[in-house]
């Protein structure tokens, strides 16, 4: 269920939580860090929900990390967390061409973390056009002219065409890099190929994946993220409850005038936590 606001330069009359869920879903980047440091008050509301026993994940789109260099790097910033509390788009990508592609032979335009995951899955990585089944495309801040000839001579001798994330940037310290959404344009500029499936948020492929792994009914569950077009679009869609905090991409005016509207809008992540979440033995 989505919620409708008048337009506002605050946050004043917008709503938080009033109650605690079974399953928080987390986005990283903007959300719970920026670079190498935590965001306000993230430990804390983290620490606090985990307390409580609370099933806790972590989901990015972000392709230039694996799922235990995200956990590593959690752990480093002061929330230790196993490898299997991670989703990202890597995982859900290798899951996703097992199912659509068994066997099939790859020209990944991404990152070396990317190019791991998908060959320890089993998969052939390939630059030989005439060889390739399916062109990934990735946020990859390698990407040359090169990599662009093979994916435009691949599609038109009759490759597939995915996408691990549409993402337009990913936020930094100081602003943002430009994400896989610059790839997937470049390649469909030159050949006309739309790509078919991409399977980050909102897909349903990342919500169905995130659902499985907390193993809760899509209305116990809270997904928090900094974007709508992403983190809110898809918990909304699978059900969830979805928070957009305030930290990372989004802005509120640009919020407000998004035609889906969040469950809730925060400042932090710490405005999740409702009253009762204070009191000695709630849960």
């Amino acid at each position: 269920m989505t919620n409708t606001r008048p337009p506002s330069d605050d946050l004043s009359g917008h709503l938080a939580p009033t109650r605690l869920y079974s399953a928080y879903i987390f986005d990283l980047d903007g959300t719970v860090y920026l670079g190498e440091n935590l965001l306000p008050t993230a430990g804390q509301t983290i620490e606090r929900l985990r307390a409580m026993g609370k099933r806790i994940v972590f989901l990015s789109n972000n392709p230039t990390y694996t799922r235990e260099e995200m956990a590593h790097k959690l752990t480093r910033l002061g929330l230790p967390t196993p490898a299997a509390d991670v989703v990202n788009s890597s995982l859900v990508m290798a899951h996703f061409l097992k199912h659509h592609l068994p066997g099939g032979r790859l020209f990944v335009i991404g990152e070396q973390p990317l190019l791991d995951v998908l060959g320890e899955a089993g998969f052939e990585l390939t630059d030989d056009p005439a060889r390739i089944d399916a062109v990934i495309a990735s946020f990859d801040r390698t990407f040359v002219y090169r990599k662009l000839q093979i994916a435009f001579d691949a599609l038109r001798a009759g490759a597939r065409f995915f996408a691990t994330n549409a993402d337009r940037y990913c936020p930094v310290p100081g602003g943002g890099q430009p994400d896989a959404a610059a790839i997937i344009a470049a390649i469909e500029a030159c050949t006309g190929h739309t790509v078919e499936a991409v399977v980050g948020k909102p897909s349903l492929h990342m919500a169905n994946a995130v659902l499985s792994l907390v193993d809760a009914a899509p209305q116990d569950c809270i997904i928090t993220g900094d974007r709508i077009e992403t983190d809110v679009v898809m918990g909304l869609e699978a059900g969830m409850a979805a928070a957009l905090t305030l930290t990372g991409a989004t802005q509120l005016d640009d919020a407000l005038r998004f035609p889906v509207q969040p469950t809730y809008i925060i400042e932090r992540l710490g405005d999740l936590l409702p009253p009762q979440a204070f009191h000695p033995g709630v849960s």
